[in-house]
């Protein structure tokens, strides 16, 4: 790393940030920089699926955040992982291919005041970067560097599940991707031939050599540089010490860094809610009260089944043969648990009959275990997951100090409305039904978590909190709107208000959460702002 000057400077080498660095550089008359904190993508465990369990809570691929304690939690504070690594959370999350729901997309359009943004308009920005198994038609894309593959496995307790969710009235569908996102099936994967699919992977390791883009590693960058209300560069700290450097842009500066690290950057360069800035002893550049403001997240609500008849990874985990068997049926086929993504069946329906759309999200794992990161039962049960798609809840990000070496303070807020709390109760009793279902029946399923003695709204809302944990879908902390709106950060083409030169693409700038996974509508949101940085619009 040296100072030097660049035409365009992208903070945060994760999902958004390898397309755009790829994109950028492909102009030749640009000079790109891209700048990660974290390290190389060379960690064996993110590329074997499976690795995500050695790569969350891992300091050398995770953040390490931790929420507040959480009132609607019951007062516990959850994990809260994000990626340290070149490909960002693309090399430590779940893998599944998603994109939402059309609804998302025209919401977003009305939200800001800009047509650009529906459905159909994003569409071919999905479409773009996509390499789809089936090939390319008329919602997909194939030759993309993005590659959707199917899973390579299945299990007799999660064919059960899914038969007794079409016995409850939920659908089969082989594609969550076409604009509706209703029904029961297994989720594609961002994977290759049974290895996990990084943004590293597909679209920075490709053009790391061309000679107008640099890459640098093990780099934090401490505040973006406003000169005369412009962004001129970022201030860059090495890893392990140092002078920090400065590195210019003449075009402008990107923030990449997602939907925590972009609103932390912001208000360390003087650029968020002045109150805030003010009492840490930040000069204010801009007061921008929405920079970290409008946490969203989706909150998974573990309901744990022991069943009985059929073999889960909880038993089959059990010793070390097998382990071994697992391991050599990855070794030969790139098949079996060791290419598992976290989740592998899903659905998405309605929590009760009044809502006009899907609204709840289910994963299904054929494992139970107490907490992520705790020992596997140690008898076979599978775990249904779900979570409310379109929470009213709001949270906040805020730094805790003017140093960009401390966390910052992340309170989501998860199930501070009483709509959330409806929904937590409504969807808990439709895994009671579902479970009910003659098609689980021979597996004789057995409610071991929360617990069949609770059954009022209250009580079933109280479990909630006990158990929720983060799905990691964590956006809209610098969130787009209109020219009227307090809150928005950006305007509907990703620039700062009020800071020429200063673009954001990542997840912060959703005004409300995908209803569904969330990287690769990163992806999508990136792809757009790499077209207006690179014509400078």
């Amino acid at each position: 790393m040296s100072a030097a000057e660049y035409d365009v400077v992208i903070v945060g080498g994760g999902t958004a940030g390898c397309l755009l660095a790829n994109r950028l550089s492909a102009e030749p008359s640009l000079r790109v920089l891209l700048i990660e904190a974290g390290g190389h993508d060379d960690y064996h465990w993110i590329h074997i699926p499976v690795g995500y369990l050695y790569c969350i809570g891992n300091p050398r691929t995770d953040w390490l955040y931790r929420t507040e304690p959480d009132p609607g939690l019951n007062g516990r504070s959850l994990r809260y992982p994000r990626g340290k690594v070149l490909g960002g959370c693309s090399s430590i999350n779940g893998m599944i291919y998603m994109r939402g729901q059309a609804r998302d997309y025209d919401g977003w359009a009305v939200a800001v005041g800009d047509a650009n943004w529906r459905w159909e308009h994003c569409l071919p920005f999905f479409m773009r970067h996509e390499d789809h198994w089936r090939g390319a038609d008329a919602q997909h894309g194939a030759g993309g560097e993005w590659r959707v593959e199917r899973q390579r496995l299945s299990w007799e307790v999660l064919d059960a599940f899914a038969a007794a969710a079409r016995e409850a009235g939920i659908p089969a569908t082989e594609d969550f991707n076409r604009g509706s996102n209703e029904g029961v099936g297994y989720f594609e994967v961002n994977q290759r031939s049974g290895v996990r699919w990084n943004t590293s992977k597909a679209f920075l390791r490709p053009v790391v050599a061309r000679p107008n883009l640099q890459v640098w590693t093990g780099a934090m960058v401490a505040r973006v540089l406003v000169e005369d209300g412009r962004a001129a560069g970022v201030e860059v700290r090495p890893q392990g010490g140092g002078e920090p450097l400065v590195a210019r842009a003449r075009q402008e500066v990107v923030l990449a860094a997602g939907a925590i690290g972009t609103p932390q950057i912001l208000q360390l360069s003087g650029l968020g809610p002045g109150e805030l800035l003010r009492e840490l002893g930040i000069p204010v550049l801009r007061d921008l009260p929405g920079v970290g403001a409008n946490l969203q997240d989706h909150l998974q609500i573990r309901a744990v089944y022991a069943v009985e008849g059929t073999r889960t990874l909880n038993t089959l985990s059990a010793n070390w043969f097998g382990k071994a068997r697992i391991a050599a049926e990855y070794a030969l086929r790139r098949s079996g648990p060791m290419s598992m993504a976290p989740s592998q069946l899903g659905a998405f329906t309605r929590s009760s009959p009044e809502h006009e759309w899907p609204n709840i999200e289910y994963h299904v794992q054929p494992l139970s275990l107490d907490a992520f990161g705790e020992p596997l039962h140690g008898f076979d049960a599978f775990t249904a997951s779900v979570c409310n798609l379109n929470p009213g809840s709001r949270g906040q990000v805020r730094i805790a100090s003017p140093r960009p070496e401390d966390a910052p303070r992340i309170v989501p807020n998860y199930l501070s409305t009483p709509e959330d709390r409806q929904v937590a109760a409504d969807s808990l009793r439709l895994t009671r039904r579902i479970a009910a279902m003659p098609a689980l029946a021979g597996l004789r399923p057995r409610e071991i978590k929360p617990g069949p003695q609770y059954s009022s709204d209250e009580e079933l809302a109280r479990l909630a909190g006990d158990i929720g944990t983060t799905i990691f879908h964590p956006v809209g902390t610098c969130r787009m709107g209109r020219d009227d709106d307090d809150l928005a950060v950006v305007d509907s083409r990703l620039r700062v208000r009020g800071v020429a030169g200063l673009r954001i693409a990542d997840a912060s700038v959703m005004p409300t959460i995908t209803s569904g996974n969330t990287n690769s509508p990163t992806l999508m949101i990136a792809e757009r702002a790499a077209q207006w940085a690179a014509r400078g619009g």
